[in-house]
């Protein structure tokens, strides 16, 4: 569908990637990687045909279309989620108008033998065919499905979009993206405002419902979901592998190891070439072989090696000076809005060592519960911060609130205090901002440049309570890892609010899930909690599988020990969708026996006539039936003993 032959790209004399050829085909799935800077987004606008490459070109068959979901994007506020949404199927909406007005034209004309009332009447049949081809009289309940599977309630729907944060509009966005089901769909950094249930809604989607995918993530987890190709943007070209994200990995490493090998003996070749010259150049009855080498050295072209970011992230939070032994204590904390209530009876006990993750939909109320915690708005009930408690707090949007005019080392100098304002410089450096880089302003960082930043403002004070929320979005997987690192060797108290599977597996022993304005709590780690709810599909969420007085508010949910992480999660779920190919098999076996058996019926009708008897082709046809029926029969047998086996 697509075709991408010889593409350049330069910014001023450097080239982002030179002489770049593939072709995206029906249904493929493709995770677009590479180190920060190496041209991914570049990418992405070039196919969505907003920006022009330097050379090359990009081919899109006629009947094909494209829907692009970019990082940033300014968003419209002048209609309700609905109506924003509904902008997705204008094309029906027209047609829906052009039907009502030739049915009222119709409706108004005597003249039905004229030619004119005759070709009406063909283009209302024809543009009324169109109509429910194009879903015309569902669209309706597909827009209310995805706006739901986004994380939307139906009562948000008739909401003006200016009510709504950013990242909620971005969910607009893509939802009306998702509607349009355009052929390629060209995704960057998609579940950077999304929670976990939305994530996995999109994961789905993409898997099942989408034509053609290419996307840009972040999220480990997700891109092992959704895709199975992966095109690598590195030393200015492309590497295509046709497997998913992990498998890329090892395939990565295996290469690059190949090309050090393949480096070191050209490089040996190329020094015994040049020792040979120097020794014997000035030496006539060695000139001819000296000239041979000379032009077998000009023609050997150098084997490059992935480049590697060899700078490495030291992060590392101070030692926490000891705390009380329950840095946080909640009990029936409730907070309203009016007549709108957050939570309400929420009891929770957090000892002090413990890593805790705050999970649930956008809007359920964790960073509310967070600002309570903090102390910057007001609540109901008892909360107790324990004693001797420093809390250092990392804010969803700590790195937008940092001031654009100044430079990164006038940001850390403004905060900094005491002996730490002579380490500024070291400092920066662990984080990737050493040499120049620290007299960049703020406002040309990236996204990730802007977190780091922000990280290092949380680093220069001593904290037994760290509380972040949503740290890892605009971070890529190698300071994500370092980051999880960081927490784990951390001997504090540790509250993490995120969507990133990846990232909490085997960095939380305790989940507090937000929903329905409760919050319950889980012990074990992510996966474990996922295991239990079991949300691997729309109809699980916000839907509990415990026994009625689970569901109950305050109450906690099934407090058995930890039985896995994410192998036992994912073998769950593998087991659970060959139970439903299972369970389609051995209804398909039913459907096709019913079917013999009315055949068998309706040919015996026929036999019982004189007719029938009378013709031996009844007999045969009732024979080959028979068989049919036996081997039909035989393969509901065998569907059914699977199952069984299975269950």
């Amino acid at each position: 569908m697509v075709s991408v032959d010889n593409l350049s790209v330069e910014f001023g004399a450097r080239p982002l990637f030179t002489g770049v050829s593939y072709v995206v085909g029906d249904k493929d799935r493709i995770a677009l990687v590479g180190k920060n800077g190496a041209g991914k987004s570049t990418m992405l606008k070039i196919l969505a045909g907003q920006q022009k490459p330097s050379a090359g070109s990009v081919s899109i068959s006629k009947e094909s279309s494209i829907g692009y979901l970019p990082q940033v994007m300014k968003l419209a506020d002048s209609r309700t989620v609905r109506e924003e949404a509904e902008q997705a199927f204008k094309g029906i909406r027209e047609l829906e108008a052009e039907i009502a007005g030739l049915n009222g034209q119709l409706a108004e004309r005597t003249d039905y033998e004229s030619e004119e009332y005759r070709a009406l009447i063909e283009r209302f049949s024809h543009q009324s065919e169109r109509f429910q081809m194009m879903g015309g009289s569902n669209y309706q309940a597909e827009l209310e499905r995805t706006l739901l599977g986004l994380g939307f309630r139906r009562e948000d729907f008739d909401r003006p979009t200016s009510e709504f944060s950013g990242g909620w509009r971005m969910r607009i966005e893509l939802a009306k993206l998702l509607l349009m089901h355009p052929d390629v769909l060209l995704l960057d950094e998609p579940t950077n405002h999304l929670d976990i249930e939305s994530i996995q809604w999109l994961e789905d989607f993409l898997a099942h419902r989408c034509s053609a995918v290419m996307l840009v993530s972040h999220d480990r987890a997700f891109l092992n979901n959704v895709t199975t190709r992966t095109i690598e943007i590195t030393c200015g070209t492309i590497h295509d592998y046709k497997v998913k994200y992990d498998q890329y990995v090892k395939l990565r490493a295996e290469r690059r190891e190949q090309q050090i090998r393949a480096y070191e003996n050209q490089q040996k070749e190329i020094a015994d070439i040049k020792d040979f010259i120097e020794r014997f150049r000035y030496k006539p009855t060695k000139s001819n072989q000296v000239q041979s080498r000379i032009k077998a050295l000009e023609k050997i072209v150098p084997i490059e090696i992935d480049e590697v970011d060899n700078r490495h992230l030291r992060l590392k939070f101070p030692p926490a000076q000891r705390s009380g032994d329950y840095p946080v204590i909640c009990e029936g904390v409730a907070k309203t809005y009016g007549s709108h209530t957050v939570f309400s009876g929420v009891d929770l006990t957090i000892k002090r060592g413990e890593k805790v993750a705050f999970v649930g939909r956008n809007g359920e109320g964790k960073s509310t519960l967070v600002k309570c915690i903090m102390g910057e708005i007001p609540f109901d009930g008892v909360l107790k911060i324990g004693h001797n408690i420093k809390i250092g707090y990392y804010a969803q949007n700590q790195a937008q609130l940092l001031d654009d005019g100044l430079t990164v080392y006038d940001t850390i100098d403004s905060v900094a205090v005491g002996d730490i304002r002579t380490r500024i410089n070291d400092i920066l450096g662990a984080f990737m901002f050493g040499g120049e880089e620290n007299q960049k302003k703020v406002k040309v960082l990236s996204g990730g440049e802007r977190s780091r930043l922000a990280m290092i403002r949380l680093l220069l004070t001593p904290n037994n309570l760290l509380i972040l929320d949503e740290p890892t979005n605009h971070l890529d997987m190698v300071t994500k890892d370092v980051l999880k690192e960081a927490i784990l060797a951390f001997d504090g108290t540790v509250i993490v609010v995120s969507h990133d599977r990846e990232f909490l597996d085997g960095l939380v022993s305790k989940v507090y899930e937000f929903g329905d304005g409760k919050v319950r709590e889980h012990l074990g780690g992510i996966y474990d909690f996922l295991q239990r709810k079991n949300i691997d599909s729309l109809s699980d969420i916000g839907r509990m599988k415990g026994t009625p007085d689970q569901k109950t508010a305050g109450l906690k949910t099934d407090a058995r020990p930890a039985v896995g992480g994410k192998e036992d999660f994912e073998a769950r779920k593998e087991q659970e969708r060959r139970r439903k190919k299972i369970e389609k098999k051995v209804a398909d076996c039913e459907k096709e026996v019913s079917r013999i058996e009315n055949e068998i019926k309706e040919l015996e009708g026929w036999m019982a006539t004189p007719e029938g008897a009378a013709n031996p082709a009844m007999f045969e046809a009732y024979g080959k039936l028979r068989n049919d029926l036996a081997a039909a029969e035989s393969s509901w047998e065998e569907a059914m003993t699977e199952l069984d086996n299975l269950n």
